[in-house]
């Protein structure tokens, strides 16, 4: 199992780039990092900035066809993985949970997708993808449909219930973002104290 993250997003809502925006004192993308080094032998990080991640200890790729979003993100991080399948996490989530990512990766089986469905509906940005989804995501492309969800009748997928993700996130902050600065306050407000016991 390869450790995708994508880091491609232009941050264009909050003016900065949100993988080094800080929580309780850590970067965002170094505290994935930490998750991922305990989790995965082989990282990617997947970004169109790579100059910005250049002090990272980490593969650093760009995208294979670009502007198609996070679904050409997972395309390219599917190309230059080294393993069948790899799990995919946005740079912008500072609550990841390493108990959950081995959870859904325990899942995976013969299905080519493992996806959380919260309540807020699939979390595709927080799941695994085989190989084998590769030529519908290509085809998905070429036709400008860049919603990830839009390869899925194509492929065996396996839904992560809300009721098996509360076990690892009964605060339900699994899947939160930071996409603007009241994000970010939110984040430290309301979820500081958990920050540092999910690893």
């Amino acid at each position: 199992m390869t450790g995708v993250i994508l880091a491609g997003g232009k941050s264009t809502r909050i003016g900065i780039n949100k993988a080094f925006l800080k929580i309780n004192g850590q970067r965002i993308i170094d505290r994935t990092i930490d998750i991922f080094r305990d989790v995965f032998d082989d990282i990617i990080l997947v970004t169109n900035n790579p100059i910005e991640y250049l002090h990272l200890d980490l593969k650093i790729v760009t995208d294979l066809i670009p502007n198609k979003g996070a679904l050409g993100g997972i395309y390219t991080g599917l190309f230059y993985a080294s393993s069948q399948h790899i799990f995919v996490t946005a740079c912008d989530m500072p609550f990841i949970n390493k108990g959950f990512i081995e959870y859904a990766i325990s899942k995976i089986d013969n299905f080519d997708v493992v996806v959380p469905r919260s309540d807020d509906g699939l979390q595709p940005l927080h799941a695994v993808y085989s190989k084998r989804c590769r030529n519908h995501i290509e085809a998905s492309m070429q036709s400008n449909r860049l919603k990830i969800k839009s390869f899925f009748p194509k492929v065996r997928v396996k839904e992560i219930s809300s009721e098996e993700i509360h076990y690892f996130d009964p605060q339900q902050s699994l899947f939160f973002n930071i996409n603007h600065l009241d994000d970010l306050e939110k984040a430290k407000k309301d979820f500081n104290d958990i920050y540092i016991s999910l690893k």
